[in-house]
């Protein structure tokens, strides 16, 4: 059994809508009021979520919440986030700040992102969101609304976006 599926079981992981794998770890119990859809939200919910060499890419996807994403282990993972001006950042996760990896990285509520495993064989994170992960405040990006969002970045964005 390879490394990667050790950690697949052994977290419980489960595929992910986005790519990748996933298990929810902690929602908290505490609610807050939002003036989102259905209202409440958990005050704060965390995952672990895992691209692998046969699953590379979390596709592009926005959500209301922050997002605070976590390297845990194994090969470094490649972020790219649209801010709503349409400014494109590249980060890369991961634990070699000496080859420019950061350790830890925040994904402000409103911004489109995508990740991508560029090599090797996984990369594990854990991320915190606040208020707390509701499908409902998540959207996965659709390829022709999002071509027509950023006509200007469709060339370089247009790999990670799901044609599912």
């Amino acid at each position: 059994m390879k490394h990667k599926d050790t950690i697949i079981q052994s977290l419980k992981l489960q595929k992910h809508r986005e790519g990748g794998y996933f298990a929810e770890i902690h929602r908290s119990t505490e609610e807050i009021d939002t003036n989102r859809i259905g209202g409440k939200r958990s005050v704060l919910t965390s995952i672990y979520y895992m691209l692998t060499d046969d699953s590379p890419i979390g596709h592009f996807h926005i959500n209301q919440s922050d997002i605070v994403h976590y390297f845990h282990i194994g090969d470094p993972i490649l972020y790219l986030i649209v801010h709503p001006n349409g400014h494109l950042e590249k980060k890369l996760l991961g634990l070699d700040i000496e080859k420019g990896h950061q350790p830890q990285l925040i994904v402000k509520g409103g911004c489109w992102k995508a990740s991508v495993l560029q090599q090797g064989t996984y990369g594990l994170i854990g991320e915190a969101v606040a208020p707390g992960f509701d499908y409902r405040d998540s959207l996965i990006a659709e390829p022709q609304n999002f071509r027509n969002l950023f006509p200007q970045l469709w060339s370089e964005l247009a790999p990670y976006v799901s044609t599912r």
